[in-house]
């Protein structure tokens, strides 16, 4: 017979939810949408309600999906208790609102014992953790900025921010064009295929390879801050000086581990070509490129990342008026943080699924990799 499943996230939460009981009222004197007590009472015992539930000996998923309804269903009550009353939360709301996150914490620790039996579970798991993770970033981030009064300027809620969003898609949609389906795409297409045919040339020469990486790992040292005004001056305030930015910026890392891998083939399988006869060429296509296609992948993923960094910040130091780092740039000065933090939102979205394209692309082409092979 199986016994109680006690977990320190639950008791604490417990404890939690008796001190908020204690510490009642939710909001402070003179909230203009108070809270009534039987909402606030029904959100204490459903906290309760889940951490007990939470002991109980049952399968992990049920566990997981009581934890997962009912921590979510108390932190939304909470948020929607707080919104036109900022400022005016009490110990009590954030006692809750911990006792909410402990729930959760405990969810996201019972779907990581889980073993899934299937392909489409393993698939659900992997985005189901990593979302509730960065839901509860954007409910504490929620619950904080309101509760606590944060002045809007200072830290917009992620609410007003995803209004934001919704409000400029005509005006974000232009900034991604400008900034990403030009400058980026354009800087980083030449940038890593630049990177890719010199280090082939700089395997095959000895004195590229001798004389080009150390100074390769000179320029990669140079602040980008510096170089964008005057890519700006050579190539004109539109995204091709942009582009030349990340050229620069993408270069390098892509000539580096191009190089690295092609050496990262092992002497017997060398020893094996040339006992078919194989020359130079047909032992790079089929062996040695090969074997650097982790190294190069490598560099395709932090160039996809250092690529997005060049651009908005190159587009500091002179653009048309479109562009996200322009954006960045104009609306700081007039006060906007809320239009500045949906730029970074957008940017930080897109940079995410650019790294995830090349990601699915790195698993295609290496997939007898034993990091591949092994989730």
């Amino acid at each position: 017979m199986k016994t109680m499943a006690f977990s320190w996230q639950g008791l604490i939460a417990l404890l939690f939810a008796a001190l908020a009981l204690v510490t009642l009222p939710l909001l402070g004197e003179g909230a203009p949408q108070p809270v009534s007590q039987a909402t606030t009472l029904l959100t204490i015992a459903l906290i309760v309600a889940t951490a007990l539930i939470s002991f109980a000996p049952l399968p992990k998923l049920y566990v997981a999906a009581v934890l997962l309804i009912g921590a979510h269903w108390a932190a939304w009550v909470l948020l929607s208790s707080v919104t036109g009353n900022e400022g005016l939360a009490t110990k009590s709301f954030f006692l809750l609102l911990a006792a909410c996150w402990l729930l959760a914490w405990r969810c996201v620790t019972e779907l990581s014992e889980m073993k899934p039996t299937s392909g489409l579970e393993r698939s659900v798991l992997r985005l189901l953790i990593p979302a509730i993770f960065g839901a509860w970033i954007l409910i504490l981030w929620e619950a904080l900025t309101r509760g606590a009064g944060i002045p809007f300027v200072l830290l917009p809620p992620p609410s007003a921010i995803g209004a934001r969003i919704v409000g400029s898609l005509p005006t974000l949609g232009e900034d991604i064009r400008q900034t990403i389906f030009k400058a980026v795409l354009a800087g980083y297409i030449i940038g890593c295929a630049s990177g890719f045919v010199v280090a082939i040339l700089a395997d095959r020469v000895a004195f590229l390879r001798r004389g080009l990486l150390p100074i390769g790992n000179m320029v990669s040292a140079l602040p980008m801050i510096g170089v964008a005004p005057i890519m700006v001056m050579w190539f004109g305030f539109d995204w091709q000086s942009k582009a030349a930015v990340v050229v620069i910026m993408t270069f390098f890392p892509m000539l580096v581990n191009t190089v690295a891998g092609l050496a990262a083939s092992g002497p017997m399988e060398r020893d094996l070509m040339q006992t078919y006869a194989s020359n130079y060429w047909q032992t790079l296509l089929k062996l040695r490129l090969p074997a650097a296609m982790p190294f190069i992948f490598n560099a395709l993923k932090i160039n996809s990342t250092l690529a997005l960094i060049g651009a908005i910040v190159a587009e500091f130091f002179g653009t048309p008026i479109v562009g996200m780092g322009f954006r960045i740039s104009t609306e700081i000065g007039r006060m906007n943080v809320d239009m500045v933090w949906a730029e970074i939102a957008v940017a930080a979205l897109v940079g995410s699924i650019f790294y995830g394209v090349v990601a699915l692309a790195e698993r295609a082409v290496t997939f007898w990799h034993p990091s591949i092979r092994g989730g």
